[in-house]
């Protein structure tokens, strides 16, 4: 009893863990404009840099300080949404486009081009549940905007084209219907995101940023000249860039929990274990691309003390439970997994199953 006792204290005493920076950067010393240099992130590393804290934002700085650059691109642009409020997570620009003039979309021969929300008049297509195929043609040219409160006012909305075959039958529909010309689309381009589709509740704007001089400032760039603080400019012009490559890493494998952990303490360094809510955040990021509907973390229960703990020492302090049934002791041993819809809460499940899971890649 009293070795139980000692072991439960000693767990909570490990609860005062400091939150580390998830991300690993690197400054790219070529000059490129925004959308080459996000290009060039995701196929050398994970993407532009995302700084979403002041702790990420001074190791962010740490990479550049020394080097003699008055501008870098981070991956903080305007976003792109859809009419419905969905995130814009498939995109399919033509080349060249968007060309940062504009904030509404158009398609063209399958392709997106950006277009004047107030001044282009275009047919347009609605999402509908009157139709077969849940689109209807609106044969009407109007502006961006009232093609939007018509089909809200007569249909759903104005059209979302969320994947790759989405934009193939709405390209089909178009050239079915006999359609000629540009259609608008339910795309816009509303407030800041970052690229990696983190969340936007941290910033740190140089005094009187973002300005969007001449209406077309809509990427960022850090000056070093400044402790790193942000200016909004043109995504045209071409800086060096920094890269963050993110310390945790989906794994598209269905294996049990013991299979999972012996994984990653093989090819990357443990099982991820979430110990604050940054790391909630990080994990968040990545689990949607799960093809389970949970996903391994590096999270076990102990019938002998009845307790979860994390595989890198630390025992649960903070909670993103949904359903933790790991209470009887007499079923199947149960390790912790989040879900990869929903609000990606943690759920209990028997450690044989089969699930996807997320490696971290460095030492915390």
């Amino acid at each position: 009893m009293e070795q139980t006792l000692y072991f439960i204290l000693l767990l909570i005493a490990l609860c005062s863990v400091s939150e580390c920076v998830q991300r690993q950067y690197h400054f790219i010393n070529v000059r490129k404009n925004w959308t080459e240099a996000q290009r060039y992130c995701r196929e050398n590393y994970t993407d532009l840099a995302t700084a979403d804290n002041m702790n990420a934002m001074n190791e962010l700085n740490k990479c550049v300080n020394d080097k003699d650059v008055q501008n870098v691109w981070i991956g903080l642009q305007r976003k792109w949404q859809w009419s419905s409020a969905e995130p814009a997570l498939y995109l399919n620009w033509a080349p060249g486009q968007p060309d940062g003039k504009d904030e509404c979309a158009m398609m063209r021969d399958g392709q997106w081009h950006d277009g004047s929300c107030r001044d282009d008049s275009l047919t347009f297509v609605c999402n509908s549940s009157k139709t077969n195929t849940g689109l209807v043609f609106v044969n009407q040219k109007m502006n961006w905007t009232n093609a939007q409160s018509h089909c809200k006012q007569n249909h759903i909305d104005l059209v979302s084209v969320r994947n790759q075959n989405e934009n193939q039958q709405l390209q089909k529909f178009i050239s079915d219907s006999h359609i000629s010309g540009d259609v608008w689309i339910g795309l816009f381009r509303d407030s800041w995101q970052w690229s990696d589709q983190s969340n936007y509740s941290f910033s740190y704007w140089k005094s009187g940023e973002p300005n969007n001089v001449g209406g077309n400032e809509n990427c960022t760039v850090i000056e070093p000249s400044t402790q790193g603080q942000w200016i909004d400019i043109s995504c045209n012009q071409q800086f060096p860039f920094v890269c963050h490559e993110d310390k945790l890493i989906l794994i598209n494998e269905n294996l049990t929990w013991s299979e999972a952990l012996r994984y990653c303490r093989q090819n990357h360094t443990d099982l991820v274990s979430v110990h604050s809510e940054e790391i909630q955040r990080r994990v968040m990021n990545v689990v949607h691309r799960a093809s389970t509907e949970a996903v391994w973390l590096g999270l076990r229960h102990s019938c002998t003390v009845g307790l979860w703990f994390w595989v890198s020492g630390q025992t649960v302090c903070y909670q993103n439970w949904a359903i933790d049934d790991s209470e009887n002791c007499d079923s199947a041993v149960r390790s912790g997994a989040v879900q990869s819809g929903g609000d990606q809460r943690w759920i209990s499940r028997p450690e044989t199953d089969r699930l996807n899971f997320i490696c971290s890649r460095y030492e915390e």
